[in-house]
């Protein structure tokens, strides 16, 4: 997939987040909040220039490390996107996996930050 199609894939995956918070489905909304933000951290890798096979690391920290390491240590993406990518997968993990209840306030914050992170990504690399 190159940028374009990751930004595309990624603003899809923020609506649904939205549409899942609103119908009250708290760890769906973090998942595609999450996964929107996982997406548009990847086109903006590739859209600065790293190759595919950089991009397309085995694990999803080692994505978070490189995003971080090439976009906000640069300065080109700012810290506050940077610490909201991490907090927002720390959501969705517990979603997903450790069975935690995730506070609806979370969630909506979660979905929130997806919408940031998306848009501002997605005019920044584009």
């Amino acid at each position: 997939m190159n940028a374009k199609e990751l930004f595309g894939k990624a603003l899809i995956a923020a609506s649904s987040a939205q549409i899942l918070l609103d119908a009250g489905d708290v760890d769906g909304a973090c998942n595609r909040a999450y996964y929107g933000m996982f997406d548009a951290a990847r086109a903006a890798l590739l859209a600065s220039g790293l190759d595919e096979a950089a991009v397309n690391t085995k694990t999803h920290s080692g994505l978070i490390s490189k995003f971080s390491l090439q976009l906000v240590k640069s300065g080109q993406v700012s810290v506050e996107l940077g610490k909201s990518l991490n907090k927002v997968e720390d959501l969705r993990l517990m979603a997903d996996y450790k069975g935690d209840t995730v506070m609806l306030e979370d969630a909506a914050w979660a979905v929130n930050q997806a919408d940031i992170f998306v848009k501002t990504l997605s005019k920044t690399f584009s």
